[in-house]
């Protein structure tokens, strides 16, 4: 069986409703995964800010409003990879926003 790394996405919108899961995709690498993520992240962040925000600000929209990805394993063998959208989305407000 080949190995793959699975990127899910929740909805912080839905938090913990797994009706409103779906899937973004199968990747071959950890990094390809984890780099999936981040992009889906990057992606909401980009949209949701406004001129003057603060890194607050737009780390509340993203935890109220945001998409949630994250990494299971497709497969046996591998060790789990280590991704928090939020940690990442927080990193990732303070650099667009400001500190």
């Amino acid at each position: 069986m080949t190995m793959g790394y699975r990127v899910l996405i929740d909805d912080n919108f839905h938090y913990q409703d797994e009706s409103e899961r779906v899937e973004h995709g199968v990747f071959a690498s950890p990094e390809e995964a984890v780099a999936a993520c981040q992009s889906i992240v990057d992606a909401y962040l980009s949209d949701a800010f406004k001129a003057g925000m603060t890194a607050d600000a737009l780390f509340e929209s993203y935890t109220a409003f945001g998409e949630d990805p994250f990494i299971v394993l497709d497969g046996q063998g591998a060790a789990p990879v280590k991704f928090s959208a939020w940690d990442y989305a927080r990193q990732r407000c303070a650099e667009i926003a400001g500190r």
